[in-house]
């Protein structure tokens, strides 16, 4: 069950029982109740893949967007860009098929699908089972593409070290406002696509400045996965994050 949207409930969990009274307020209480236990062992899950990533000195990225936004697209141009000074892995999650993994395998480099079915995002749990089929080198780029969805997937943390939201310019600036907690939790706003602006009537700076109002620390590139616009300085972001993070580790040992 998700506990945000609640996908993959069965009707009773949606059975309000109108014949009784107060049951609403049951019923709520009996969500809540579940959701505080989904969460935190969602978490505990969380927590061992980061001791996992942390031991393999792994740097792990959580990719989330909606649909269509272009990332798998930004992916593989990410990866062309890294290859040559990095280990990359990538755990692609959708509800069905396997096409994205199948392109980044195509392009070289050890993918694991997870097929949610009708779940609308992954979870740690998931991701752990993807880590035991994935055999990550050490020092790796872990790319987690996420399922395309900008509400559920907010709420739960996989282990990652960062998370990317990649937001296409032909979505509207007013998508940080509209959906808040998937831009109040990003380490990074990429808007892509931006081969395209001469054509739209997207506002640029509008949309940065909701996501700055949602998230005040949010850091913003924008980019084109067709032309390679940004390409090289969203490398140089996830670069700079991953030796960030082993200079942490390397401080704390």
């Amino acid at each position: 069950m998700c506990a945000i949207c609640g996908c993959g409930t069965t009707g009773e969990a949606h059975d309000h029982h109108h014949h009784q009274p107060h049951a609403h307020e049951a019923d709520a209480k009996r969500l809540l109740r579940i959701e505080r236990d989904v969460m935190a062992k969602n978490d505990g899950h969380a927590a061992a893949n980061r001791e996992r990533l942390a031991a393999l000195g792994s740097f792990a990225v959580n990719l989330l967007s909606s649909p269509g936004s272009g990332k798998t697209t930004l992916l593989l141009r990410l990866i062309t860009a890294l290859r040559a000074r990095h280990a990359i892995a990538v755990i692609e999650g959708d509800q069905q098929t396997d096409l994205d993994a199948a392109r980044i395998r195509a392009a070289g480099v050890p993918a694991v699908q997870i097929n949610t079915g009708a779940g609308c995002h992954l979870d740690a749990h998931m991701i752990g089972h993807a880590l035991d089929d994935l055999a990550l080198e050490r020092n790796a780029l872990l790319f987690i593409e996420n399922v395309g969805n900008l509400v559920c997937p907010a709420g739960f943390d996989l282990g990652e070290a960062a998370r990317v939201v990649v937001l296409s310019v032909t979505e509207g600036e007013d998508k940080p406002l509209k959906y808040p907690a998937m831009f109040a939790t990003a380490d990074l706003l990429v808007l892509n696509k931006a081969d395209l602006l001469p054509h739209l009537d997207f506002d640029l700076a509008a949309c940065i400045a909701n996501a700055l109002r949602i998230n005040p620390d949010v850091q913003t590139l924008v980019v084109s996965a067709r032309t390679g616009e940004g390409l090289t300085a969203l490398a140089a972001w996830v670069e700079a994050r991953a030796a960030r993070l082993a200079t942490e580790a390397l401080t704390h040992a």
